[in-house]
């Protein structure tokens, strides 16, 4: 296992030798660090994440809330997610269309 430049914990799971691993296989991370909670998980290895925003709108004198998804790789070190479950997600290249993070660690429990 090799070090990803964040402080997370190691993953328990086992590796299927997915070369889109950060920590077993060649996928370097780099760029911002996210967390979120998990919205989706209908497509292979890869899973929705929902992130709220709240914002003060000067205009009106009100806050606005805002909801942003993002699209991510979980490894299969990292284990079971399930909806509800809160993450912690890095920037990678691009996988794919949509997947530009990667899912480093499962911080678990109802977000």
């Amino acid at each position: 296992m090799r070090d990803i430049g964040i402080d997370v914990k190691n993953p328990a799971g086992e590796w299927d030798g997915d070369a889109n691993c950060p920590f077993y296989g060649s996928l370097r991370l780099r760029g911002q660090v996210l967390e979120g909670t998990v919205s989706g998980i209908g497509m292979q290895k890869t899973i929705t994440i929902e992130r709220h925003n709240v914002r003060y709108m000067q205009k009106y004198e009100r806050f606005e809330k805002r909801t942003s998804v993002v699209s991510a790789h979980l490894p299969s070190c990292i284990g079971e997610v399930s909806i509800g479950d809160s993450v912690k997600l890095m920037e990678c290249r691009p996988l794919s269309k949509t997947v530009s993070f990667c899912v480093v660690e499962s911080i678990g429990g109802e977000a």
